[in-house]
């Protein structure tokens, strides 16, 4: 009885399957689906009831908390599915509902059409619709309800002809008139709003640069040393030139205090000698922890000014944030409670056996002090923000309490909506998709280690066409300071051109660590490793930026390619293209209005020459469209006329491993 209280009986609309809508629910509330200002929601769901009543449904949007609800109508597509779309245009969160309700007016108004058609109208159906319209003349307001009132006498009037008074009823006018006021009182409505996070457009759009500050600007002794530390001013003597490289985001690895105690050598070596610096992510010293700047990058006005002049180029920093620490950070001392203390006494350092990172302490979210442990974590976000810092690249969050973060993104964005989060969380496919839909802006991914056509189908399928689609926004990286894959191992120049151009084009979201991208480093540590020899996070590094062979110019043609075409600014248009040779990879994207189609095709084999037939036509891209056509490749200001739906391509990954077509239309 309880559930049929709840339902109510004459609630004769179903709706079922509503799409977007994210899979699972937080503390008894679904998850927000994802958009960026300026996108649509195209929303899907089906909507039926019994027998031959006529079904009306609209979608109700609003800001939430907003008092008003905008509504557009559904319209059916076939098979009691019904689809309609609103558009968001402000940051921040919305909720979408589906309204729907059987339409007493409608179905009489279609059946009095019918009996005109076989001339078997009564005065009874005219009746019928006189008490209808007279019933919604107290839902109507101003001059419509006088027009309702003047119709529903109409219709009731016997002394005038019926043929009239049909003509009346069927009018477009007072179908128009009638429709504005339906009854709603048994209609059916989602028992939840369905929440709906719009973020700016960079959160979808966006071209990463990182870099270690103190490797930035710094010569080389005679031995190929250091000559001293880099700086926050010699980042701002490098922009020009990730600019001219066309990225949105300076992205910064920790810039805070490195602690001394069990401070890591070169190569990831337990035993540091005087003038190794210590990995930037063992936080803290006497000098302070997550909201200080260590010491040799500069002072606090000198990171100001590098959030002003990197804003300068449109572009924006971006901080890592790592919540551990190392032994000498000051939360150590004042609150002791916030980590992990075994039998000796001794704090637990982190570990992955057989690994042992002793410069380390995790924080344990477990600790009963949790509420005050919260509050200082989200205040880190709140120092670097009201700095100017609206970006952040949140290191392992996966090791960290799935609840804090839904709490802190959610707090932080009430007050700070433009904050951007990437989540650094290479681990299973469940936890990454929940920490997205907790609210973390833009993922990693697993891209770095799909090295095969077959392998990126797949994924890109599950990522742009399954349910992820909806909240998990991927940010693809072909290098970061911990991976160096084998293939950029090995495949030379035409690797780390074409993992550039499959980052970059695949997804919207897209970053690289450099200069090691672009002077293509690719030396292990060891054989088998996918560290880096002379891994940058353990020591200072030299680099010539002005190197000949830096394929820096590629990057830039690559970026400058990525803005010039809308078609590449978004995931929800990838489509594969068949292709007889396993060896290359071919896809397109396109914009929303179809004017901008963009197909890659890319040799996945890095060092033969590699040939095939690709299906590719106008009709291949749901496009009407004459043949022949003709393809201009981006990267080579090439052109070629196609005339047929299977097209040859060529690719030797010694000149060139991609072709970057736009079709001319």
């Amino acid at each position: 009885m309880k559930q049929m209280a709840r339902v109510g009986g004459r609630h004769r609309v179903v709706i079922d399957r509503v799409q977007p809508s994210v899979p699972g629910t937080r503390e008894g509330s679904p998850f927000p689906v994802k958009r960026v200002v300026g996108e649509t929601v195209l929303v899907n769901a089906d909507i039926l009831a019994d027998g031959h009543d006529v079904v009306r449904g609209v979608i109700r949007y609003r800001r939430r908390g907003g008092r008003t609800w905008h509504e557009l109508p559904l319209e059916p597509v076939g098979n009691d599915l019904w689809t309609g779309q609103f558009s968001v245009d402000r940051v921040g969160p919305w909720e979408y509902s589906i309204r729907a309700w059987v339409d007493h007016a409608r179905t009489w108004r279609s059946g009095l059409q019918k009996k005109h058609e076989a001339a078997v109208a009564t005065e009874t159906d005219l009746q019928i619709g006189a008490a209808l319209v007279a019933e919604a003349v107290g839902r109507a307001r101003g001059t419509d309800a006088e027009r309702m009132e003047a119709l529903a006498r109409l219709l009731g009037n016997e002394a005038l002809s019926l043929d009239r008074r049909v003509a009346e009823a069927l009018d477009p006018e007072s179908e128009t008139l009638v429709d504005r006021y339906p009854d709603l009182s048994c209609a059916t409505t989602l028992d939840h709003p369905i929440p709906v996070r719009v973020d700016r457009e960079r959160a979808g759009f966006s071209a990463w640069y990182e870099l270690f500050p103190r490797s930035t600007g710094v010569s080389a002794d005679k031995n190929g040393r250091p000559v001293r530390h880099g700086t926050l001013q010699d980042v701002i003597n490098r922009l020009p030139e990730i600019a001219r490289m066309g990225f949105d985001i300076v992205y910064l690895p920790p810039i805070h205090p490195i602690g001394t105690t069990k401070r890591k050598g070169r190569n990831n070596s337990t035993e540091a000698v005087p003038g190794d610096p210590g990995s930037p992510w063992a936080i803290g010293s006497d000098e302070g922890g997550h909201t200080a700047i260590h010491p040799e990058l500069g002072s606090e006005a000198d990171f100001q000014e590098l959030v002003d002049r990197v804003r300068s180029y449109q572009m924006e920093v971006a901080l890592d944030i790592a919540f551990q620490c190392s032994p000498d950070h000051p939360w150590v001392r004042e609150h002791p409670r916030w980590f992990v203390h075994r039998p000796d006494g001794s704090i637990q350092y982190a570990e992955n056996p057989p690994k042992k990172y002793e410069d380390i302490y995790p924080i344990n979210f477990e600790t009963e002090d949790w509420e005050a442990l919260w509050i200082e974590l989200r205040e880190v976000f709140l120092y670097w923000i009201s700095h100017g810092v609206q970006v952040f690249r949140v290191d392992n969050p996966h090791t960290k309490s799935f609840p804090f973060w839904d709490w802190a993104i959610e707090s932080i964005q009430q007050d700070h909506p433009e904050v951007i989060f990437l989540a650094e969380a290479f681990t299973r496919p469940k936890r990454m998709y929940r920490l997205a839909k907790g609210g973390f802006t833009q993922s990693y991914t697993y891209f770095t280690w799909r090295n095969s056509p077959e392998e990126l189908r797949q994924y890109l399928t599950e990522l742009t066409h399954d349910h992820p689609r909806e909240y998990f926004r991927p940010n693809f990286w072909p290098n970061t300071p911990d991976i160096l894959h084998e293939d950029l191992q090995t495949g030379g120049r035409a690797a780390f051109v074409a993992r550039l151009v499959l980052a970059a084009t695949l997804s919207s979201n897209y970053g690289i660590y450099g200069p090691a991208f672009e002077l293509m480093e690719h030396e292990p540590v060891r054989p088998g490793s996918e560290e880096y020899l002379h891994s940058e996070k353990y020591e200072i590094r030299v680099w010539n930026t002005e190197d000949p062979r830096s394929i820096a110019p590629v990057i830039s043609r690559v970026n400058a390619i990525r803005r010039a075409n809308r078609a590449l600014q978004s995931n929800r248009h990838l489509r594969f293209h068949n292709v007889d040779n396993p060896n290359l990879l071919c896809y397109s994207k396109c914009d929303d209005t179809g004017d901008n189609v963009i197909l890659v095709c890319v040799n996945m084999d890095y060092h033969a020459r590699q040939g095939g037939w690709v299906e590719f036509s106008p009709p291949a891209v749901g496009l009407d469209g004459p043949l022949p056509f003709v393809v201009r490749d981006l990267l080579s200001g090439r052109s070629w006329t196609w005339s047929d739906y299977w097209n040859f391509i060529e690719l030797d990954p010694q000149e060139t491993p991609a072709h970057v077509f736009v079709l001319e239309r």
